[in-house]
């Protein structure tokens, strides 16, 4: 499984979780911080990520454009890159059916 933190997102994922998801990259290390969500979308969709998010933006460009790529939306206001960690870890099963649900483009999590 392959995610991709966008840049609300602390960098420092990737380290925590990559016993859990290895192929995972953060959008500043692929020199994209700056880039707009539209090319994020693309690069995302042609080497299938699925993109992790607090904002709504990716969101609107699923329902705009349809998947893939898949986004996970974190609706958690200011937290703690652990509670981050510790949401996506607690997460994971769901997470795993997320991607291979061929019917589903969004996944919520609290």
């Amino acid at each position: 499984m392959k995610l991709l933190f966008d840049h609300n997102l602390s960098p420092r994922l990737i380290d925590r979780l990559k016993d859990i998801y290895p192929n995972t990259s953060h959008v500043s290390i692929l020199s994209m911080d700056r880039a707009s969500d539209e090319a994020i979308w693309l690069y995302a969709k042609t080497n299938e990520y699925i993109i992790v998010t607090k904002d709504s933006d990716f969101n609107d460009l699923s329902i705009l454009i349809g998947f893939p790529p898949k986004v996970i939306w974190l609706q958690v206001g200011n937290c703690t890159t652990s509670d981050i960690e510790k949401l996506l870890r607690n997460h994971y099963e769901i997470i795993t059916e997320f991607e291979s649900d061929k019917q589903s483009g969004i996944l919520l999590l609290e």
